[in-house]
């Protein structure tokens, strides 16, 4: 790990995908780095869970409820074919 602040770091890669010319490009992009976060979003949830934070903590993240914060990250179960 470098000893850039991760914000500095974060805002060299989105400076990287402006200036990216070709705008389908650019989206293509986009799109392909929302995945990866919102996997590491996931990830990072199911880590503090694990480390005892509580759905309360982790919703203060986002400005939501405890019951809010569940409905976002808690995994959903497919829900199953009847018999």
């Amino acid at each position: 790990m470098t000893g850039r602040p991760p914000h500095k770091r974060l805002a060299r890669a989105v400076a990287a995908l402006q200036a990216i010319e070709d705008p389908i490009v650019r989206l293509d992009a986009v799109r392909a780095a929302r995945e990866e976060f919102e996997s590491l979003e996931r990830d990072a949830v199911a880590a503090c869970r694990a480390a005892g934070h509580t759905w309360t903590d982790i919703g203060a993240r986002y400005g939501l409820s405890r019951q809010g914060a569940q409905q976002r990250f808690r995994r959903r179960t497919p829900p199953t074919a009847p018999p």
